[in-house]
């Protein structure tokens, strides 16, 4: 993944990513749109752990255009394969919080006192 210059559209592997050109990354155009620093924790996360160092593999799927259309517009992704690149780290990377936080409910000691 390459590094974005401030005040250049963030790209990857020479091509623009994430909505650059119209409603950048990080702006809102009346949508949703992943925020720059997001995406880039993501990928770099995902890069980090070793889970895009080869990039051989093929994925294949149908799947609905309007799905696709509303994932971009969400997002601000313009590319599928930034896209799918996206959603695949965002899945692999999950680190299920909310279960953990669950399980962990009435295991704190009481009385332990945390100082405010």
């Amino acid at each position: 993944m390459t590094k974005a210059s401030v005040g250049k559209p963030p790209t990857r592997r020479g091509k623009q990513v994430a909505g650059t050109a119209k409603g950048s990354l990080g702006q809102t155009t009346g949508r949703s749109v992943v925020s720059k620093a997001r995406f880039e924790a993501v990928m770099r996360a995902a890069e980090q752990s070793g889970l895009l160092n080869e990039k051989g593999g093929r994925i294949g799927g149908r799947v609905s255009p309007a799905l696709v259309r509303q994932a971009k517009r969400q997002t601000g992704i313009e590319t599928d394969t930034d896209l799918i690149e996206f959603a695949l780290a965002t899945v692999a990377l999950e680190d299920n919080f909310a279960d953990v936080f669950k399980e962990s409910r009435g295991k704190v000691d009481p009385k332990l006192k945390l100082g405010f």
